[in-house]
């Protein structure tokens, strides 16, 4: 279990690990659940448009749409062989 400390400003520093598990970054929305006397936090949804690019691995060329239609295609013809 990870611990984090509430300041008087009422701020929360979330520990490195939970940050790295769950993809966190500067400027990341969280939202606070309540579910009965539990508080529950997790990261808040996000538009695709903000997180569009954001996951680009080193070095990966980029792909046409007609590119990922063939890997699409293929997969499909695969699976319902």
């Amino acid at each position: 279990m990870t611990i984090a400390t509430l300041t008087s400003k009422g701020q929360i520093t979330v520990p490195k690990d939970i940050r790295q598990h769950f993809n966190l970054q500067a400027r990341d929305s969280l939202e606070f659940v309540w579910v009965g006397e539990e508080l529950r936090v997790r990261p808040a949804s996000r538009k695709v448009d903000e997180v569009f690019g954001k996951y680009k691995k080193a070095k990966q060329k980029p792909v046409t749409i007609e590119e990922m239609n063939a890997v699409i295609a293929a997969r499909f013809a695969k699976d319902t062989l």
